[in-house]
């Protein structure tokens, strides 16, 4: 017997979602974090990093994600604000895991403090609040966004 190709379809397109999902996820995640991982390299060497240097990263990085994540989901079909919390999520996970191995574990440093977790917070929530702007500016009903 033939597999049935409404099947073989379904599955196909299950793919190609969950590749996009990780691309979502672990692209401008990763992406992101290594910007100002590298950037958080460069000031470390200033005399403003023991005073300011966290809250000079966001103040920096945030409006700079807030656009790169525009940029790439406007570009797209719209998704439900659920996929949004998702990659918010993931991102903050990529965050805080790459933190604590890049910085905490490498360089013994003790990290965390107020800025820090704003950081995480931010990283979460930017990636919904696009998601949100683009979903009612494209005009998609709030009952297809849950």
């Amino acid at each position: 017997m033939q597999p049935d190709k409404r099947h073989k379809n379904k599955e196909t397109i299950k793919q190609l979602c969950m590749q996009q999902w990780i691309k979502d996820m672990a692209g401008p995640g990763t992406g992101l974090w290594l910007i100002g991982y590298l950037a958080s390299l460069a000031l470390y060497f200033t005399p403003l990093w023991e005073t300011m240097g966290g809250w000079i990263l966001l103040v920096i990085f945030t409006p700079v994600t807030v656009a790169i994540a525009w940029w790439w989901f406007k570009q797209r079909e719209t998704f439900p604000l659920p996929y949004y919390a998702k990659v918010g999520i993931a991102w903050m996970l990529i965050a805080i895991v790459l933190d604590y191995l890049f910085i905490v574990q490498l360089f013994q440093a003790t990290y965390y403090g107020t800025d820090v977790f704003v950081y995480y917070a931010m990283t979460f929530l930017i990636p919904v609040g696009v998601g949100l702007y683009l979903n009612r500016t494209r005009s998609v009903p709030v009952s297809d966004q849950v």
